[in-house]
């Protein structure tokens, strides 16, 4: 699963976040939100997958965020272009719609 996950990572376009549950759902295995949570936790490499892009299902930015805390998520997010307001973004402006 978490190289489903990895994978899915790689296909978020620049300026666009998605959430744990749409990850789940993509990779096949809806309701799997925590597990995709999990994944991203061990994510080997942050710059060639990108889980800064990765928002709860409220457009919230995780506090645990793998790669430097909830700070470093919102840089890296508004270095996307992406803007965040009160640690959330607005997922009907940056939520990616992937057509399957």
């Amino acid at each position: 699963m978490q190289d489903k996950v990895l994978q899915y990572l790689t296909t978020i376009p620049k300026g666009k976040v998605v959430t744990y549950g749409q990850i789940a759902e993509a990779i096949g295995h809806p309701g799997a939100a925590r597990a995709v949570g999990n994944a991203l936790h061990n994510n080997p490499d942050g710059d060639k997958y990108p889980c800064y892009k990765v928002v709860n299902s409220k457009g919230e930015l995780s506090g645990r965020f793998a790669f430097g805390g909830i700070t470093a998520q919102q840089e890296r997010l508004e270095a996307d272009s992406i803007e965040v307001c009160n640690n959330r973004v607005d997922l009907s402006q940056y939520q990616f719609q992937q057509v399957l």
